[in-house]
């Protein structure tokens, strides 16, 4: 079965960074460059929201407007993994952020509808 492990959540000051892994396993061999992928954050109390996404073969990044300029997502097809660079984070960054995957070619999606896959998420909690 697919599984997706997040990793490389934690504490750090206002304007600190982090990166964000996000690994698959159980996917047919080689099938993992046919996967668009995206992050999504969940703040307490909070509905699921937008991070970033990235195309199939990596050709198209697109940003929530709150992150743009800050985070990179980036998309490794040989080692099944997928990053979150966060730079300049401020406090209303702390959420659960969770990775997800959707077999799909052309512009990825923002609507959390549309990931067949999900990863259980990694804590990120920025102090002021």
């Amino acid at each position: 079965q697919v599984q997706l492990v997040e990793s490389g959540g934690g504490l750090v000051q206002a304007g600190g960074s982090l990166r964000l892994s996000c690994a698959a396993s159980g996917l047919a061999f080689g099938t993992f460059g046919i996967y668009a992928a995206a992050w999504f954050h969940q703040a307490p109390g909070k509905e699921r929201e937008f991070v970033a996404a990235i195309s199939y073969l990596g050709g198209i990044t697109i940003y929530a407007e709150s992150v743009k300029g800050r985070f990179a997502i980036s998309k490794d097809n040989e080692k099944n993994t997928v990053r979150l660079q966060l730079n300049s984070l401020k406090p209303e960054d702390t959420a659960v952020y969770s990775c997800a995957l959707d077999r799909r070619v052309g512009t990825p999606s923002r609507a959390p509808g549309s990931y067949d896959y999900w990863g259980q998420g990694t804590q990120v909690t920025v102090s002021s």
